[in-house]
């Protein structure tokens, strides 16, 4: 079993349905966890239900995430935060939803990977951060051009800070997620018309679990993976073998 001896964790996202599970996970496997969101009362039930710490910022303000960060001695970091944006075409793309989408999901992980990766250098033990991105990044799915553009960017941050962090023992993966039902993504796969042929072409042919996300995520972070850097871990039913 994954024991992670008391090792603090910074988890954004955390009020989420994935990133609500990743902190139960890792408070379970003896993490001392740090749940991130915006929202102070959704942030105040995570902690009365976990027994996890919290922190609350905005992933788009540097001033915040530093601010937030600033006396923190992360050993590790899940970067779950998330936008999905708008269902649209690249002929349809509202620029301000596009470049939130970007603000969120790949300014927010440049943020948070570089204020903890400098506390994380100079405390000097090593340390993984796991970024949350998307089977949207791997393969082109009708409709979610600003959400996939954001995943890759992320991709990128995930090679090129595995690349600078690995002299300092920081590892750095992905994993890329199939469709969840959380609330963020019902409005849009839980149509007949959109899930039901989306399920038709993956070979497990049903829908992930947050479970089935966290826990990857767990043994990403774990010294089970001590040799893993650099990695894009699809968690997709096989959608994204086709």
């Amino acid at each position: 079993m994954t024991d992670f001896n008391g090792r603090t964790i910074l988890v954004t996202g955390a009020t989420g349905g994935i990133g609500g599970e990743i902190v139960r996970r890792l408070q379970a496997a003896n993490a001392d966890v740090i749940g991130a969101g915006r929202d102070p009362e959704k942030l105040a039930v995570l902690a009365d239900e976990t027994g996890a710490r919290t922190a609350q910022f905005e992933l788009t303000s540097e001033d915040e995430v530093a601010g937030a960060l600033a006396g923190l001695e992360p050993w590790g970091v899940v970067n779950c935060g998330g936008f999905g944006g708008e269902i649209a075409t690249p002929m349809d793309t509202d620029m301000e939803v596009f470049d939130r989408v970007m603000a969120i999901n790949a300014r927010g992980t440049m943020l948070v990977t570089k204020h903890a990766a400098r506390a994380m250098v100079r405390l000097g033990r090593g340390g993984s951060i796991v970024n949350v991105s998307s089977q949207a990044s791997l393969v082109a799915l009708p409709g979610h051009v600003s959400y996939a553009a954001s995943k890759a960017a992320m991709d990128s941050l995930t090679r090129v800070s595995a690349l600078e962090l690995g002299p300092y023992n920081i590892r750095v993966n992905s994993v890329h997620p199939t469709v969840v039902m959380t609330e963020m993504s019902a409005f849009y796969w839980s149509r007949p018309e959109i899930g039901g042929a989306y399920l038709e072409q993956m070979p497990l042919g049903r829908w992930a679990t947050e479970a089935e996300i966290a826990e990857p995520v767990v043994f990403l972070l774990s010294d089970g993976a001590s040799m893993i850097t650099g990695a894009h871990l699809p968690i997709d039913g096989g959608f994204t073998c086709r």
